[in-house]
């Protein structure tokens, strides 16, 4: 089966030919720990969930952050096929520029069993909607300098607390949710 990898600390985007069984895409990973995400049309990138705690190099995958290596295949229905996208478009999407920001908090979370794409939810409206830390992340980096700042500040007292990091997401969550109105 066609699929590609993304090398973590050259950044080297490679095609390979794997046979898929029950246990592939743990063997590549080494680990039982996997992240499915589902961003790119048609296909699933997978990750090592221990990626993070292991200070792996983060980088993009269009605007989604990857941590460490990635696998990438196609997607039918829930199968994995043959990736349908070529190498030139993955490289194009590929985005090596992390900024300081989440460079500052991924440094702060990596000692911590936070999962980036675990999802939870908040409510707006009365509606509940699931989001993740990948996306508070996103969504205050996009904010103004004093917001990320507050952001940063606060997480670092949480982490130095010892409290919960994922309620402290959950609650910046939130928070953004309430602002967009």
């Amino acid at each position: 089966m066609k699929a590609f990898s993304i090398e973590h600390e050259t950044k080297e985007i490679q095609e390979l030919d794997i046979t898929m069984a029950a246990n592939s895409v743990y063997t590549f990973f080494s680990s039982i720990l996997i992240d499915e995400l589902p961003t790119l049309n048609k296909h699933i990138i997978y990750t090592d969930a221990n990626a993070l705690s292991e200070k792996k190099t983060p980088y993009f995958l269009g605007e989604q952050l990857i941590v460490g290596d990635a696998l990438i295949l196609g997607r039918e229905d829930f199968n994995d096929v043959d990736a349908l996208i070529t190498q030139e478009d993955l490289s194009a999407l590929l985005n090596l520029h992390v900024n300081d920001f989440y460079t500052e908090v991924l440094a702060l979370l990596c000692s911590s069993d936070i999962n980036l794409y675990k999802t939870f939810t908040v409510e707006k409206n009365g509606e509940k909607i699931a989001l993740n830390v990948e996306w508070v992340l996103y969504t205050f980096n996009i904010a103004d300098e004093r917001t990320k700042e507050y952001f940063i500040n606060e997480l670092k007292k949480v982490v130095n607390a010892h409290e919960s990091i994922e309620a402290y997401m959950q609650k910046m969550a939130q928070l953004a949710m309430n602002v967009a109105g």
